[in-house]
C-alpha cells in the first residue's frame, strides 16, 4: 500500500504504541522515527546526542512559554539568543520533524510531533491507549521491569510525557480532542490495530 500520509503516534507506555508504529512503517513501506529522530536532530544541530537523550521527552517549567514556541515572532533566534539547552534540544528536534515531514510520507513516534506537523494537510495524529493492567503486563514481560517496581515505573513515564507534551505543545496529552485518532490497542490487538490504523489511512487518502 503507496501512501502520503505523515503518521504521528502519541502513545501510553505500555500500550505498544512504539510497536505499532514500526509495523506500519514497515507495511507502508516508509521511514520510521522514534529514537532514530535523536540521531538525526543531534547530527543536525551539532549538539551531542548523549545531551538529546537526557532531555529527551523530559518536561520543564524553567522558561517562558511562548519564547519557546515561537522565539523568532519575539525577535531572538537560537543563535542571537542563548536558550536554556533543554529548550535548544526541543528546537533542534521540531526542526528535524518538520524537516524530515517535508520530505514525505514517515511515522513519528512522540515528542510532539503531531504539534510540530499541525499545519501539513497530509499528516494523522493518533493516540494509542490502553487498560492500565494490560500496560503492567506488558512493560513487565516485554520490558522485563520487575513487578514490585511495574506500577511506578508505568506512572512516571505516562507523567513524564504528558508534562512534556502539555508543555511545549498548545494542547493536552491523551485528550481525544488533540488528536484525528485514538485507539485501544488492547481491543484488538497490535497487528490487527495496525490493520485498522492502514484501513484509516486508506479511507483518508480517498
Amino acid at each position: 500500500m503507496a501512501t502520503k500520509t505523515i503518521i504521528t503516534i502519541e502513545r501510553q507506555y505500555g500500550s505498544g504504541g512504539h510497536l505499532i508504529g514500526k509495523k506500519l512503517a514497515e507495511d507502508l513501506n516508509i521511514p520510521f522515527y522514534d529514537g532514530e529522530l535523536l540521531k538525526v536532530a543531534a547530527k543536525e544541530s551539532g549538539i551531542c546526542e548523549e545531551i538529546f537523550e537526557s532531555f529527551d521527552e523530559k518536561p520543564t517549567t524553567s522558561f517562558l512559554y511562548s519564547l519557546v514556541m515561537d522565539p523568532y515572532s519575539l525577535g531572538y533566534n537560537a543563535n542571537s539568543f542563548d536558550l536554556p539547552l533543554n529548550h535548544k534540544v526541543f528546537l533542534a528536534a521540531f526542526d528535524t520533524i518538520k524537516d524530515i515531514a517535508s520530505k514525505g510520507p514517515c511515522v513519528f513516534v512522540g515528542r510532539c510531533a503531531d504539534y510540530a506537523l499541525e499545519d501539513f494537510d497530509n499528516c494523522l495524529s493518533i493516540f494509542i491507549h490502553a487498560p492500565f493492567e494490560d500496560r503492567i503486563k506488558r512493560i513487565e514481560e516485554v520490558y522485563e521491569i520487575p513487578k514490585a517496581k511495574s506500577k511506578e515505573a508505568l506512572l512516571k513515564k505516562d507523567k513524564q510525557r504528558a508534562s512534556y507534551y502539555n508543555y511545549y505543545s498548545s494542547n493536552k496529552w491523551g485528550d481525544a480532542k488533540a488528536y484525528d485518532f485514538c485507539i485501544n490497542s488492547s481491543l484488538l490487538g497490535i497487528d490487527q490495530t495496525v490493520d485498522l490504523l492502514e484501513q484509516v489511512i486508506a479511507e483518508k487518502e480517498k
